[in-house]
């Protein structure tokens, strides 16, 4: 009975000791954010060995069926990285893309594919979950408002439920261009002007299905603001975001997250946070960013507040609500996770 009694006590105090020690972990480092929106910081998330898998600019991450981390960088020694959620390196895949910049992720009929955007190839292409190229897509000059390759700068891509997808010329023409599942144009709309209907700096594109119709939603970065379009290209609304140089949008649940590259404006550097909106629109939480703050419904001028970031590029979302921040011209640092509380 004695040993049996010291068995089971040494057990319990073990477990206890594990608990314990697990608790403390999840405790370890600062929080930021607002609100009902707040988030621990690890900025040691990644166990990559920077000798054997370096980064160049971290541009942007997506989590898979698996639960996997994959992370886009356009250093051609791995353009793909992928973890679990730990931290963890998995696998790397990709030596082909040197401007990697979008990554998006898809579900066909349950298989998984990607879209990558090539800001330097001036290409898209589609592949498998692991990288094999499926299909490329080459400057639209079918449309007649594109002369050159040069002219066509991909930034990023969204894909609809029947296989279209749209690509945003964020860094080229400042189109947005609808292509069927096949490669096929049906449409374009945006391009460079001064006018609401027009973009400056399309960065990212995504397809909103919060409410009953789905609609587009585009970054305009250098207008701080996103722009929500019908499925056919027209203007619906602006969604100001004062002092934010937001690049893509990613919705996960009610919310809407994005990275903000730069604040005020894209001329001063290292000066980004995150920021996160309700299915309102409202700005409930930034991350390193002044707490958002309204008057007489109208969202005041936002900045960094804390130095937590230079310049994010990317916010995504697991399944556990925790994000995971990546970073452009930052020193070549991997992404931090923030957990939250």
């Amino acid at each position: 009975m004695e040993r049996r009694n010291f068995i089971k006590t040494t057990a319990v105090a073990s477990a206890s000791f594990f608990i314990a020690k697990d608790l403390l972990a999840k405790d370890d480092g600062p929080i930021y954010g607002h609100g009902n929106m707040r988030y621990r910081m690890d900025n040691k998330w990644s166990k990559a060995d920077p000798n054997i898998n370096p980064v160049n600019d971290c541009h942007e991450m997506v989590q898979d069926k698996k639960g996997r981390i994959l992370l886009l960088t356009n250093e051609t020694k791995n353009n793909v990285l992928i973890y679990d959620t730990s931290g963890k390196l998995l696998d790397t895949w990709g030596h082909e893309f040197p401007g990697a910049h979008g990554l998006t992720l898809v579900n066909e009929n349950g298989t998984e594919f990607l879209f990558i955007t090539d800001t330097v190839k001036n290409q898209v292409y589609k592949t498998t979950i692991d990288g094999k190229i499926l299909m490329t897509i080459d400057v639209p000059l079918e449309t007649g408002v594109y002369k050159a390759a040069k002219e066509f700068i991909p930034t990023e891509t969204t894909v609809d439920t029947n296989g279209d997808f749209y690509i945003a010329d964020g860094y080229g023409s400042q189109y947005v261009i609808h292509y069927d599942k096949n490669g096929k144009i049906k449409n374009y709309f945006g391009g460079r002007g001064d006018g609401d209907q027009h973009l400056d700096n399309a960065h990212g594109i995504l397809i909103d299905r919060r409410n009953t119709m789905p609609t587009l939603l585009v970054t305009d970065r250098t207008r701080n603001c996103f722009k929500r379009f019908s499925m056919d290209g027209k203007l619906l609304e602006v969604i100001k975001l004062p002092g934010a140089c937001v690049c893509r949008p990613v919705i996960k649940g009610d919310h809407l997250y994005a990275a903000v590259l730069r604040s005020p404006d894209l001329g001063k550097e290292n000066s980004g946070f995150a920021t996160i909106l309700d299915k309102n629109n409202k700005v409930v939480s930034n991350l390193g960013g002044t707490e958002p703050v309204y008057k007489d419904g109208v969202l005041q001028p936002m900045s960094q507040a804390e130095k937590i970031f230079l310049n994010p590029h990317d916010v995504c979302v697991d399944r556990d609500e925790n994000l995971y921040v990546a970073q452009w011209a930052s020193g070549k640092v991997y992404p931090y996770k923030f957990t939250r509380v």
